[in-house]
C-alpha cells in the first residue's frame, strides 16, 4: 500500500469509517503478525500483542503523525506491547510451533520432501534468530521479512543508520557462527541448501 492511500485510510477511519479501518486491518494484519510472533516465538502472544496494537492504533488514530508511513507507527506500537509483555512475563521461545502465516492451503498432493526442507529451513532460521540480541533480531526481521528500507529501521529504532547496517552485518554474522557451531544444524542446512 503506498503513502497516499495509507494516509487517506487513516483520515477515513479517524472519522469513524469502519471499511477504512478494516482495510488498514486487513493491509497490516499479516506482516504484524508475522513480525511479532518470529519476535516472541509464541502464536498467542503474537495474536494477543497484534490485538491490542490494533486496538490502540484505532483508538488513537488522531494523534497518527502523517509525516511519517502507518505501518511504522503500527510496529512501534506492537513492539512495545511486546516489550512490556516480556518485562511481566519474561521472554519464551518455542521454534517447534513457529509458523509463517500462508493465504494457500498447501493441500494434500504438496511434495513432501519440499515440506520437510521448508519445515528445516523454518526451524533452523527460528533457532539462529532466538540466538541473537533483542535489538539485532528485530533489525534482521524488519529488514528481511518485513524488507523495510535502513533508513526507516533507523527513524523506527531511533538510532543512526550506520549502527542499523552495523547491527545487520553482525546479526547475520553471528547467525552464520551459530548454524556452522551445531552440527545438527550444520547436517539441516547442506539437506536444505544442497
Amino acid at each position: 500500500m503506498n503513502t497516499t492511500r495509507e494516509h487517506a485510510l487513516v483520515r477515513k477511519a479517524a472519522g469513524g469509517d469502519e471499511e477504512a479501518m478494516e482495510a488498514l486491518i486487513r493491509a497490516h494484519q499479516d506482516s504484524l503478525y508475522a513480525f511479532v510472533l518470529r519476535m516472541s516465538g509464541r502464536p498467542e502472544t503474537a495474536e494477543d500483542i497484534v490485538q491490542e496494537a490494533f486496538v490502540r492504533v484505532l483508538k488513537n488514530l488522531a494523534r497518527f503523525d502523517n509525516r511519517f508511513r502507518f505501518s511504522t507507527w503500527l510496529f512501534t506500537i506492537a513492539k512495545r506491547l511486546y516489550m512490556n509483555s516480556i518485562q511481566k512475563l519474561g521472554p519464551s521461545y518455542d521454534t517447534q510451533v513457529v509458523e509463517v502465516r500462508s493465504a494457500s492451503d498447501p493441500g494434500p498432493g504438496l511434495n513432501t520432501a519440499r515440506t520437510e526442507a521448508d519445515r528445516n529451513v523454518r526451524a533452523l532460521l527460528d533457532t539462529v534468530i532466538s540466538g541473537l540480541g533483542p535489538q539485532q533480531r528485530e533489525i534482521i526481521l524488519l529488514f528481511h521479512q518485513q524488507n523495510w528500507p535502513i533508513a526507516q529501521i533507523a527513524r523506527h529504532l531511533q538510532i543512526p543508520k550506520g549502527t542499523v547496517k552495523s547491527h545487520l552485518h553482525r546479526g547475520r554474522k553471528r547467525m552464520r557462527r551459530l548454524i556452522q557451531a551445531s552440527c545438527r544444524m550444520n547436517r539441516q542446512a547442506q539437506e536444505v541448501f544442497s
